[in-house]
């Protein structure tokens, strides 16, 4: 007897892991594959970073727009769209663009390239992705290590993508990239 509700309690067990893992699949998809998966790639990005960012500014709104007018999926801001259009990726789109998932996604994972080129680390690169390179380039100490963060929206930022990062690598795998910006643009 003892063994059969031994028995019945790990296949409950399993039952409920199995349940939760894709409950899990739910709150962390996928979508938009078809754009992460080329942009990833282009701009030496590991899909899942892309993921977790979109996770943290959108939750997956293509029409989404912060207070502060962030838009679309990896909520560009209008400046920073026009900066990356004309002056990194030669191009002049017009800023409904923004809304455009394919667009959005290449110029995020753009974003995400130089930034990461720059800093070396998600933590920082996730902290500039927020605030800007310039706030950011202020609170790295000497070494370049980013020992305090004052802003607590940062903070808090930082936290959320960091926590949706590891949780995408957890369901889906870790992939490494690291690879110059300059590498990927040239791609």
């Amino acid at each position: 007897m003892v063994f059969i509700i031994l028995l019945i309690a790990v296949g409950v067990g399993f039952l409920f892991d199995f349940l939760w893992t894709q409950a899990e699949y739910l709150v962390y998809p996928k979508k938009y594959s078809e754009y992460v998966e080329v942009y990833a790639e282009k701009y030496h990005v590991p899909e899942n970073a892309v993921y977790a960012v979109i996770k943290t500014e959108s939750d997956f709104d293509s029409g989404a727009v912060s207070p502060k007018g962030a838009v679309g999926l990896m909520q560009l801001m209008p400046d920073t769209f026009r900066w990356l259009g004309h002056d990194i990726l030669g191009e002049n789109l017009a800023d409904g663009m923004m809304y455009d998932p394919e667009t959005n996604i290449r110029y995020g994972c753009c974003l995400l390239s130089r930034l990461y080129d720059r800093y070396g680390s998600w933590d920082i690169a996730f902290a500039a992705y927020n605030a800007g390179s310039s706030r950011v380039d202020g609170w790295l100490d000497g070494e370049g290590k980013l020992s305090e963060i004052p802003i607590e929206e940062t903070r808090a930022y930082v936290k959320k993508a960091t926590d949706a990062l590891e949780k995408y690598n957890k369901l889906y795998g870790v992939e490494s990239v690291i690879i110059t910006t300059a590498e990927a643009i040239q791609d």
